[in-house]
């Protein structure tokens, strides 16, 4: 296989997860393992929560996909493996560092369209709405943000 059908399988994977995300937050994560994510949502945060026993969850396809791929040279395979990989590493960065800022980092300087799904993410926080990660949110945040920006953009 060519390595622009191993990067489409990648990437395939990486959206594929957007799906999963949604999928598992709203009928997992809020549903029978409410009892490892309600300490997402708890005002107090810490520094370890409950709710970061997801990410191992989620590691272990990803982590078969690249050992058994690269062990049995399946290049398919390891191509699907950092594909979730990937989507997991941007579900930290923007997920636990943007959104959460459990690391600060970001300050107030953000993109419009960070600040979009970060608004879109506190909603569902405060009303329990369920959107997906990076590109399951709806229009709405999505326009607000650009034309806030350009508010702003025209105020300066």
């Amino acid at each position: 296989m060519s390595l622009f059908w191993l990067i489409l399988v990648g990437f395939g994977a990486f959206l594929f997860m957007e799906f999963m995300a949604w999928f598992t937050h709203k009928y997992v994560m809020h549903g029978f393992l409410w009892v490892l994510h309600k300490d997402h949502h708890a005002p107090q945060r810490k520094v370890f929560e409950r709710n970061d026993f997801f990410a191992v969850i989620f590691a272990v396809p990803s982590f078969l996909g690249i050992y058994l791929g690269l062990l049995n040279s399946q290049p398919v395979v390891l191509a699907l493996g950092i594909g979730i990989a990937t989507y997991g590493v941007s579900y930290f960065l923007f997920h636990d560092i943007l959104y959460h800022q459990r690391l600060k980092i970001f300050g107030d300087n953000m993109h419009w369209y960070f600040r979009s799904i970060v608004k879109a993410h506190f909603d569902h926080h405060r009303g329990k709405k369920n959107y997906g990660f990076l590109f399951m949110v709806p229009l709405r945040y999505i326009q607000d943000g650009y034309k806030q920006r350009k508010e702003t953009q025209s105020k300066s």
